[in-house]
């Protein structure tokens, strides 16, 4: 306390001096219109830019429950679409019949992504969903700009996801415009680049075109978008394409996906095997 007294005293004119400073400029403020005018002008300028950039920091904070929020809306749009889908269908097939949604043949669930890797040649993703939830493996996963890649193993809680940018991922699509069929396979390198084989040499295909899938896996719905076309190069046996993709899915800040759940895929693929089998025998 002596120390405090000591220093005071010691500059006791400083202090008098910006005591007597500080009045004068709040007299001058006070009283004079133009100078009061650019103080509180100053004043709001620099409290705006802290609240601006306070407010930025916050809000920067908040993405993340922000895309939580947007991927459950969206996981609650498609399903409300699909049920559209299956409504309209019925309807064309018999006006007078009223199925309801209650058998539908896709439905999502939202899950987050909780480790991933993008590094290796076989890369994997890990979700907070598992087989307590419906999940099962060889169900599609999505996000909001695409195929994210198929469940592989599940756990009660958790889901191993194989994405596009494993190299023993295969997904079959088309080319929207052309109707094309081929199939998406990666290349170990870069994760935003996939390659799309077996298209046919006749087709013209245009830089940009949109990739997606097309349904013939029964583990996507058809139209969901996988990529748009990069390049074109001939194929090694010469027969075909080999397109260069841009992926829609930026792998190093995906999050928050849905899982397809298609129940009828494994009554489809019992009853293709039963077929196989009898017919090599």
């Amino acid at each position: 306390m002596q120390n405090l007294i000591d220093f005071i005293i010691k500059y006791k004119y400083w202090f008098t001096f910006l005591l007597m400073e500080g009045f004068s400029l709040a007299i001058l403020i006070r009283f004079n219109n133009y100078q009061g005018s650019v103080y509180f002008t100053t004043a709001n300028s620099l409290v705006g830019g802290i609240y601006t950039a306070a407010d930025g920091v916050t809000s920067y904070i908040g993405l993340g429950k922000v895309n939580q929020q947007l991927e459950a809306e969206n996981t609650a749009l498609r399903d409300q679409l699909e049920a559209m889908k299956q409504e309209l269908a019925s309807r064309h097939i018999d006006t007078l019949r009223f199925a309801g949604f209650n058998n539908l043949r896709y439905r999502y669930v939202g899950a987050q992504i909780i480790n991933a890797t993008t590094s290796h040649s076989n890369n994997l993703l890990t979700i907070d969903k598992g087989a307590a939830d419906g999940i099962r493996p060889e169900m599609g996963v999505i996000c909001s700009s695409g195929v994210v890649g198929i469940v592989y193993l599940t756990s009660d809680h958790y889901s191993i996801v194989m994405p596009l940018i494993n190299m023993k991922s295969k997904i079959s699509c088309r080319l929207k415009e052309h109707n094309a069929f081929g199939t998406i396979e990666w290349k170990f390198g870069n994760i935003r680049s996939a390659y799309m084989t077996g298209v046919p040499l006749h087709v013209e295909i245009g830089k940009h075109e949109i990739v997606e899938t097309n349904g013939f896996s029964d583990i996507f719905p058809p139209g969901i978008p996988v990529g748009t076309v990069e390049g074109t190069e001939a194929s090694a046996d010469g027969l075909s394409h080999l397109l260069k993709i841009n992926l829609a899915v930026d792998y190093s800040s995906v999050r928050n996906v849905s899982v397809i759940t298609n129940y009828n895929h494994r009554e489809k693929t019992t009853l293709e095997y039963k077929a196989d089998s009898i017919m090599n025998r």
